[in-house]
């Protein structure tokens, strides 16, 4: 595991000029960074080697969700783009996460970790009973981790909440990616699950994403060593 600091900050910018600002001012030796389907969308693959070139491993966060072979061509790709990790839906089944996985095992010196997004933080248990999922939140985050592993990826994205709940039934080297981090006195916005990242850190998390607290900080390089230093 790289001794980078477990933070990793999701970059939500519609401008690339405001991005760059911001990395700017980051130390890529304590956090990573998250480009999601927005940005990317935006300015394509060219913004994650522009990212690299300053030092940071890149998340590629956009949950791909399709037919099996679509999602291994999709994930093969983020590969050969040199990202540390990229995610898939555990949603789309263990045929759709087998072939994703084979796909980066196939690889010669493949070094991209692949994770499965379980239940998003934004959902809450009537959510999930809206799209027909009577199980609880915590019931379908296991299921969907359970699954994900069988499927030979290298761990999930799930809520903080859960993180005891996965580390009690699955291996402790199977990563766990938290996103609904929000620092002491951060708003919640619209994350309804969310934990401190010293308390994320010791219930079992690996790594971290914290957005809003850290990009709309009007000191952000001074943020994040503080939430660096509270770990």
């Amino acid at each position: 595991m790289s001794a980078i600091q477990p933070i990793i900050i999701a970059l939500d910018y519609a401008c690339k000029l405001d991005a760059l600002n911001f990395v700017e001012q980051l130390d890529p030796t304590l956090c990573r960074l998250k480009i999601g389907k927005e940005m990317f969308t935006h300015f394509g693959p060219q913004f994650v080697t522009e990212l690299q070139s300053k030092g940071f491993e890149i998340f590629l966060d956009l949950k791909f969700h399709d037919i099996p072979n679509t999602v291994a061509k999709a994930v093969a790709a983020a590969s050969d783009l040199g990202v540390w990790m990229v995610n898939v839906h555990a949603c789309g089944g263990i045929d759709m996460m087998k072939a994703a996985s084979n796909a980066l095992k196939n690889k010669p010196q493949n070094k991209t970790l692949l994770i499965a997004v379980t239940v998003l933080t934004s959902m809450s248990q009537q959510d999930l009973q809206a799209v027909g999922i009577q199980r609880t939140v915590e019931e379908q985050v296991l299921a969907l981790a359970k699954l994900t592993y069988e499927a030979g990826l290298d761990g999930v994205v799930c809520s903080a909440k859960e993180v005891t709940l996965l580390r009690e039934h699955l291996p402790k080297d199977f990563l766990l990616v938290t996103p609904g981090i929000r620092p002491v006195g951060s708003a919640l916005d619209d994350q309804k699950r969310v934990l401190t990242p010293s308390e994320a850190l010791k219930m079992g998390s690996n790594y971290l994403v914290i957005g809003r607290p850290i990009t709309q900080s009007p000191k952000p390089s001074e943020t994040l060593q503080q939430i660096c230093l509270s770990l």
